[in-house]
């Protein structure tokens, strides 16, 4: 029997009992002592600093780590001598794609936004099962793309906003859902983002250090000199690199009303922010979304506030305001999640402004974030995080903000109107390329035909057929 052979029969079958493997929140013990090496999920790890140490390390738990990729070679060596000694070694994912597509079943994103897109759909239309950290993508039209490829290439998909799968956040949810806050006309959601350099001009370029290729860093993005405010992690506060205070965390503090009111497709937007030079974000910006009445749910105003804005202080009725989270507000209850993530750890966790015991719900237990992926990579249930069913969209919705954030350059924007299903605005001109970017040569959108010389196929080897 061939390698691919049996590690495709080996991923069938354990797809079967997927349920009964991973309810306990990981992979057995004795599955991992038992199995082979050619059994084994291949996993290829994109960034392996900062949030990809993690990543990686979550790969590792599942599988092997065949391959790693970083521009920075300081991660990069460090990260194979100390946790994947036997895994190849890459500054440029697409290289490695090309060099290690037959080895590989699954990969790690963990990037800067503006990379995202370009490893993510390479991979995906090589038919490898694809995690990508949050943000999602930089800009809408990637967001829906990112959903369509996957969708189309049937490969098990999941974005890194870990809790997804709190029991915290989904019972909350299952609350919002059950009408016990009544009609919901009313969401506040707040972060204390953002906490690195924002809403400044660049530094004076100087020259880059030797660890890094400065080249491979930009990617797909525009040219520009190497400078302090980039490398490692500040490059979130500029238009080219990142999403600001609104994509880097709304996927968290959003993820909570998005779940529970099916937050999709607003038909405006409308921003106040500090002021830009459409170059750096603000350092701070209010933006109201209203969303049209769907499926019995009314219309609702929601509103973000980031850089030190919140919401007013008489929603809360004498409550503490954290220095971020949610507020819900019903006809009859208001639900309030302090915190980031509406963890059970956060100033009590979620409850009603006010008092009173939340109601008995039911909602679906998570075997844990990652796991999710894992199982979905075998044959299983996707995770609920998946591009095509959930991630896309919340993506989509959260950007959208920076659309409106994009018309406040000055003070406080015009009313963007928004058509989603054409992905344009129809009363505010010039944003195409913030909605859809132009990427440098050598790098894909929509060129689906081929990707660097590797053409988008089936892979000979499926291992998540459903």
């Amino acid at each position: 029997m061939s390698h691919l052979t049996n590690r495709r029969r080996f991923l069938q079958a354990s797809a079967a009992t997927g349920v009964g493997l991973w309810i306990a929140g990981g992979v057995r013990a004795e599955e991992k002592e038992n199995t082979s090496p050619n059994d084994r999920i291949a996993f290829a790890c994109i960034g392996v600093g900062g949030k990809g140490s993690s990543d990686s390390e979550d790969a590792a738990k599942a599988g092997d780590v065949v391959a790693i990729c970083d521009v920075d070679e300081t991660f990069l060596e460090i990260t194979g001598k100390n946790k994947f000694p036997k895994a190849k070694k890459y500054t440029d994912y697409r290289k490695m794609l090309d060099e290690m597509g037959d080895h590989i079943d699954a990969v790690t994103i963990s990037t800067p936004d503006h990379h995202h897109t370009s490893a993510a759909l390479m991979a995906m239309r090589m038919g490898k099962h694809c995690f990508c950290q949050k943000p999602l993508t930089r800009t809408i039209y990637e967001a829906r793309l990112m959903a369509q490829v996957a969708r189309e290439q049937n490969v098990a998909t999941q974005m890194g906003n870990q809790h997804t799968a709190s029991s915290s956040l989904r019972r909350a949810a299952a609350v919002i859902k059950s009408g016990a806050l009544g009609k919901v006309s009313e969401v506040h959601v707040w972060t204390n983002r953002p906490v690195w350099p924002q809403g400044n001009d660049r530094a004076e370029s100087i020259p880059c250090p030797k660890n890094l290729d400065w080249n491979l860093w930009l990617g797909p993005a525009p040219v520009r000199p190497y400078a302090n405010g980039y490398h490692r992690f500040a490059w979130r506060g500029w238009w080219d690199f990142g999403t600001g205070a609104l994509g880097d965390m709304a996927c968290h503090t959003v993820n909570l009303p998005y779940m529970a009111l099916n937050l999709k497709d607003p038909v405006a937007v409308q921003a106040e922010t500090s002021g830009h030079n459409g170059d750096y974000y603000p350092k701070w910006s209010i933006i109201n979304f209203e969303f049209p009445e769907l499926d019995g749910r009314p219309p609702v105003k929601f509103t973000w506030y980031d850089g030190g804005k919140r919401p007013d202080a008489e929603l809360f009725e004498g409550e503490t305001i954290n220095s971020s989270g949610c507020l819900v507000v019903g006809d009859k209850a208001k639900l309030y999640a302090p915190g980031d993530y509406a963890g059970p750890d956060d100033d009590g966790g979620p409850h009603f402004i006010g008092g009173g015991e939340m109601p008995e719900v039911k909602w679906v237990e998570s075997p844990g974030h990652f796991d999710e992926f894992v199982r979905a990579i075998r044959g299983g249930e996707p995770a609920v995080s998946n591009f095509p069913d959930y991630a896309g969209k919340l993506t989509e919705v959260n950007l959208l903000g920076n659309l409106a954030v994009w018309v406040a350059a000055a003070g406080k924007g015009e009313r963007v109107e928004w058509d989603a299903e054409k992905m344009i605005s129809p009363n505010t001109p010039g944003l195409e390329t913030i909605i859809k970017p132009i990427y440098r040569p050598g790098y894909t959108l929509d060129l689906a035909s081929t990707a660097h010389g590797v053409p988008m196929r089936r892979p000979r080897r499926r291992i998540f057929d459903r």
